[in-house]
């Protein structure tokens, strides 16, 4: 698949570049971002004006939740791309002859799902790393908020886990495509799959999260302080049981989890020590590795010489 003259997946990468710059530009025009901003370089401005020694410490604006918007679309949109550029390596080999011709030659067990899932995490990786320079970007332009080398590295620590969740649906597209029968039943299975851990149980999940109800949060509207909030939820433990496992069935949401997390926009780990936070994420991230290692076994076991040459029915 000659990705350079691919019209898709240009559309793809410029498609998901603005989407972050967007989501960037609509979370600086929000009243709340704005006005901490002014009111720091008022302070600022004050400062400078009276004649003082003092210096202004940083902002506390927190810039890396800007890309919370960037993070959803990647995890939604960026899902789908992935299975369909999965899918389109297979079917479009099978659609040009082509696949023909390879397997008439002498080749190992897993070169052709090797060559291809490969190929694919390459590519995927070129996405993150240019997703990660725009978001930066947007950040320091759009936001005009400071960046530090801990922001920095938070941000390409998102990168990693945001290549992992791509190449697993690119994996699991591969995989189910050279199972199926009907080019387009593999297809068809994938976004049906997409459709349910990605949209489904994620919003079914937080939607049965009470504090998600209201904007700001349900107990923070209330003025509930968070030792009484915690009794509260004490009294529907069971209940909060079946909405975290309904969620923690969702590898979109191991991976929004982790994303949040490690780029502040989930308070309770704003401005916390990246090891404190690896030691609260680690078994999400331990997760999203293994299902990524999971759907790629699947496609190299799954792309066999009789899967790929039985005929189309």
């Amino acid at each position: 698949m000659d990705l350079r003259r691919d019209r898709l997946f240009a559309i793809l990468i410029a498609f998901l570049a603005a989407a972050t710059l967007m989501s960037v530009a609509v979370a600086v025009a929000s009243a709340d971002f704005r006005n901490q901003l002014d009111a720091y370089n008022l302070y600022v401005a004050n400062l400078v004006q009276s004649g003082s020694t003092v210096v202004a410490a940083a902002p506390q604006l927190f810039p890396l939740k800007l890309l919370r918007g960037g993070i959803e679309y990647l995890e939604i949109l960026g899902a789908l791309f992935a299975i369909v550029l999965g899918y389109g390596t297979i079917a479009k080999e099978k659609h040009r002859g082509t696949l023909q011709l390879f397997l008439s030659r002498p080749v190992d067990r897993f070169a052709f799902a090797g060559g291809k899932v490969l190929g694919l995490s390459i590519v995927w990786l070129g996405v993150v790393v240019a997703l990660t320079a725009v978001s930066l970007v947007a950040v320091v332009t759009i936001g005009h908020a400071p960046i530090q080398g801990i922001d920095v590295a938070r941000l390409l620590i998102t990168g990693g886990f945001a290549w992992l969740y791509l190449v697993f649906w690119t994996a699991l597209a591969v995989g189910l495509t050279a199972l199926s029968t009907r080019l387009s039943t593999g297809l068809i299975v994938a976004l049906v799959i997409w459709l349910a851990f990605v949209l489904i149980v994620p919003q079914i999940g937080d939607t049965m999260d009470p504090d998600n109800q209201v904007p700001g949060g349900l107990f923070a509207t209330l003025q509930i302080q968070k030792p009484d909030e915690l009794a509260v939820l004490a009294q529907f433990s069971a209940f909060d049981g079946i909405r975290n496992g309904l969620e923690v069935s969702s590898v979109t949401k191991h991976f929004e989890r982790l994303t949040f997390a490690f780029l502040g926009i989930k308070d309770q780990y704003n401005q916390q020590p990246l090891s404190l936070v690896w030691a609260a994420m680690l078994p999400y991230a331990i997760t999203l590795t293994a299902a990524t290692l999971a759907a790629v076994v699947v496609a190299a076991l799954a792309t066999t010489r009789r899967t790929l040459q039985r005929k189309q029915s």
